[in-house]
């Protein structure tokens, strides 16, 4: 997949290039897209569990890649329904029930495996949370793209998870790691369960490492 990328990129640039060789007048931007996105579909195929379905935009990374392209925010218009649009997509898990084992959050959000093109169908996918976040103290190798999540239940107060006063907290923590565009229409956040990366009981326990007070994430 790495070098299906680099043919992109030449790809584009080539036919961007002999598009303007002869002409008076430059493509529109509109046109470039088209064309950039031709490229692509071209040079990807579909195999194992990797398919093309990743290169089709929603209105989500239409609008924040424009935004991004012009160096302006997102029209806060366009936001605002950006995120109610993934809000609606958000499924709570069954019974209210949202905590499961911290023990296999923990090796879930070690874990970087998964949605390649080597991987078969049905095969579990980790979080590969700590690629942007610290989380554990003891944990020393993590990406700083998201924010620090260590003490992340601690910090909110969360005493018991299970708690009536928790439940705001417990609630937006599963909607934001089931679809962080709920809440930051542009957010880079892996759209977890909207994407289908973690399926409802690795979510749970994913929800376990950052809120149960036994979690070394609290201590």
């Amino acid at each position: 997949m790495k070098k299906q990328s680099k043919f992109i990129i030449a790809g584009t640039a080539t036919a961007a290039s002999l598009l303007l060789v002869g002409c008076t007048t430059l493509p529109s931007s509109a046109e470039l897209d088209k064309l950039t996105m031709d490229v692509a579909k071209a040079s990807f195929r579909d195999q194992g569990i990797a398919k093309t379905d990743r290169l089709v935009l929603d209105d989500a990374n239409r609008e924040c890649m424009v935004a991004d392209a012009s160096g302006k925010p997102i029209d806060e218009k366009v936001a605002k329904s950006i995120e109610a649009a993934n809000m609606a997509t958000i499924k709570w898990p069954a019974g209210g029930y949202y905590l499961g084992d911290w023990k296999q959050g923990e090796r879930i959000a070690q874990n970087g495996r998964g949605l390649t093109w080597s991987d078969s169908a049905g095969s579990s996918n980790g979080g590969n949370c700590y690629n942007c976040h610290q989380i554990s103290k003891e944990e020393i190798s993590y990406g700083t793209l998201g924010p620090s999540l260590y003490n992340y239940g601690k910090i909110r107060g969360v005493k018991n998870p299970y708690a009536p006063e928790s439940a705001a907290v417990v609630q937006y923590t599963w909607g934001k790691i089931y679809n962080s565009r709920a809440y930051n229409a542009c957010s880079q956040m892996p759209r977890a369960g909207h994407k289908g990366i973690l399926n409802e009981e690795q979510m749970k326990h994913i929800m376990a490492l950052l809120l149960d007070p036994n979690s070394p994430v609290n201590k």
